[in-house]
């Protein structure tokens, strides 16, 4: 067994190899960046070596900096994680040369499956169906027209070396292609130096099922059964679970055994995934095509863990120091649920836009990487059943230069049920400050009825959200819950305020009672006294601490347990829970009456300026002065973390003047452009 490996990669997947390497007993050397300096990965590791500035092009995709590490290091091996130079076949090779052994799998299977466009044709060679589509290669946006018409739409438009959901595009006719071929070649060009491009016919209603293989060095090949990965936005995964409540038994073999067949046909080790687009419309399951393989460790693989109690990282490192598997496919069992939720560094309440800066507060349900976990299957689903896989850390900043993932929240339940709920309760726990995130939006998710059924496909987001996301419906019900607890802080506060010093007759004073609680333009009426709390007449049992200034409630109404994340505004409280932002208004009765002779502040007319919602870089921009412009027309094109966003015009006008121009790097809420 290695005595020391290097972990190429950085934040939550890096402190996930550390962590299972010093259970092994490994020493283990981190490498990073000027932006990851004071990051927890690169604390929790035995020995650091920095390797460069903070674009990756200039630090983590640099192999020869990483070979350096090692040799300074003595670091016998390499886990690359995921993403970076995890599946370049030129830093495997790079790696042997040298007579370091790469923790993944070998360089053929790489080659071979890691380009698109040659996998698909290796898939169709050993029998696998494949989507329908062009696998060579594309001359120019002429061309990618003629494919796309010729195949039919919808089509999908990929970057052959692309990844977690860079590089990708889907068009729906000739208008789309000729907009986005262009982009996803400079995406694929820009993220992985390929701008190689194929075209596929997308299929419609699909769920993306993927496949889990591990393979030793003896020819021993498993699968550990299936992640359901179909809730996805703009191809990236947000939502994934273990098992897929859509696969069957039958379908399970079916889809494992094949897809070990694949695997073994490349004489594949170590872990890797086999990605299927299967077709939700057809009930016997049968319907299911090969996509692509990743020759690497998936964003996903702790569903996997819980269900199986397999230690995916420890069982790689395993199979690169020429150790056999000691398990068989026999047994590989399915032991609960369970469920992970990416929280992303994006705001779902402005459709989605990246959103970089410094977690001013951050304060996970559980602490990630705690060291007192059983070791077993239990240990890898957490305290208690909730998981958290993390790199970051309070008073640090999520980077425009890499991935905008925060955490990971990973919930394990004996049901289906058990591990959204506990999903949705710990996601309440959550304390994000300081840029947006989806907490809201994974919560809604876990909540939606249709979630709950099982009825999924990758459009599932642009179906359920089509005008965006605006919070998670609240009940009649919890709304009144949340009345209660609003005048229970109200009346603790001014509690408090009564009792400052140098206040008139402050022996006097007393709290009142009676509050009227506004949410959502819903008015309630509570009746807070010493002995019972009344919601519009209605009695409630209410169990809570509250210290003004406290951030966090967790309350007991009515025999549930609801968090509520809480922050005072001029009127009420700003009241965070079950998937939805509360704007909470609280008046004492008698003073109530009075608020609707309050003048409304009505907001300023921001449609005629051009805004760049997000921090990024300006790549183009298509209009000038005076130059005409019709509603829905592309006005400008902004690259933030790896991702091009077209901004377009809201109406038709006249560009009156334009103030920044393409290279530009732009702040949030700049004006790129005024409209006349």
């Amino acid at each position: 067994m290695f005595k020391k490996i290097l972990i190429a990669n950085r934040g939550e997947i890096a402190c996930r190899v550390i962590k299972t390497a010093r259970r092994m007993g490994i020493q283990t050397v981190a490498v990073y960046s000027d932006a990851d300096a004071r990051a927890p990965f690169v604390q929790m590791a035995d020995e650091a070596v920095h390797i460069g500035p903070a674009p990756a092009a200039q630090s983590y995709l640099i192999a020869d900096k990483i070979i350096q590490a090692c040799k300074q290091t003595g670091a016998e091996a390499v886990h690359p994680g995921y993403g970076f130079l995890s599946e370049r076949t030129s830093f495997a090779e790079a790696l042997a040369a040298e007579g370091i052994e790469f923790i993944g799998p070998p360089v053929g299977a790489i080659a071979a499956m890691g380009d698109k466009i040659e996998s698909k044709k290796l898939a169709k060679q050993a029998g696998v169906n494949v989507v329908p589509g062009f696998v060579g290669e594309i001359e120019d946006t002429e061309h990618a027209v003629r494919i796309s018409n010729e195949i039919g739409y919808p089509v999908m438009m990929k970057a052959s070396a692309g990844g977690g959901g860079k590089g990708m595009r889907l068009a729906y006719d000739e208008k789309d292609v000729r907009e986005g071929f262009e982009s996803v070649k400079r995406e694929g060009l820009n993220s992985f130096g390929d701008d190689r491009v194929f075209i596929e016919k997308f299929i419609l209603n699909p769920r993306h099922i993927e496949i889990q293989i591990l393979g030793d060095k003896h020819g021993n090949i498993l699968y550990l059964n299936e992640r359901e990965c179909s809730i996805q936005r703009r191809h990236q995964k947000v939502v994934e679970e273990a098992p897929s409540p859509f696969v069957t038994p039958a379908m399970r073999k079916a889809m494992g055994e094949q897809c070990v067949a694949l695997s073994r046909a490349v004489g594949y080790y170590s872990a890797g995934t086999v990605e299927l687009i299967v077709s939700g419309a057809d009930a016997t399951g049968e319907s299911f095509y090969f996509l692509e393989m990743n020759t690497r460790l998936q964003v996903e693989h702790p569903v996997t863990e819980a269900i199986t109690g397999v230690d995916l990282v420890e069982q790689m490192i395993r199979v690169a120091a020429g150790e056999k598997l000691e398990m068989t496919q026999a047994d590989v069992k399915i032991d609960g649920w369970a469920i992970e939720n990416r929280v992303y560094a994006e705001d779902p309440y402005r459709g989605f836009l990246p959103s970089t800066g410094r977690l001013v507060r951050y304060q996970p349900p559980v602490d990630g990487w705690t060291e007192d976990e059983d070791e077993d299957a239990n240990g890898r689903r957490g305290v208690d059943g909730i998981r958290v896989d993390d790199g970051v850390y309070e008073g640090g900043e999520v980077s425009m230069f890499y991935d905008p993932m925060i955490a990971k929240l990973i919930t394990w339940g004996e049901t289906r049920d058990e591990a959204a709920d506990k999903q949705v309760a710990a996601l309440d726990q959550f304390e994000i400050e300081g840029l947006g995130h989806n907490i809201d939006f994974v919560s809604a998710i876990m909540q939606h009825p249709r979630f709950r059924s099982g009825e999924l496909t990758t459009g599932f987001i642009a179906e359920e959200y089509p005008e965006g996301f605006t919070g998670a419906p609240a009940s009649e019900e919890l709304q009144g819950k949340l009345a209660a607890v609003a005048a229970f802080v109200a009346t603790a506060r001014a509690d408090r305020a009564r009792r400052v010093d140098g206040q008139l007759a402050p022996h006097r004073l007393v709290p009142p009672s009676e509050w009227t609680v506004t949410i959502d333009k819903a008015a309630y009426e509570v009746v807070i006294d010493d002995e019972d709390v009344t919601v519009n007449g209605v009695e409630v049992e209410l169990a809570m601490e509250y210290t003004p200034g406290d951030r966090l409630i967790e309350a007991e109404i009515d025999g549930e347990t609801i968090g509520i994340r809480v922050a005072p505004t001029r009127t009420g409280l700003k009241m965070i829970t079950r998937g939805a932002i509360h704007d909470v208004q609280i008046l004492p009765s008698r003073v109530a009456s009075l608020s609707r002779h309050m003048i409304e502040k009505i907001p300023p007319d921001l449609s005629k300026y051009l805004i760049c919602p997000m921090p990024g870089l300006l790549v183009a921009l298509h209009v000038g002065e005076g130059d005409k412009v019709e509603a829905g027309q592309p006005l400008a094109v902004v690259e933030a973390m790896k991702m091009e966003n077209i901004l377009r015009a809201e109406k038709s006008g006249v560009v009156k003047a334009v103030n920044a121009k393409a290279g530009e790097s732009l702040a949030v809420d700049a004006v790129i452009l005024e409209m006349e």
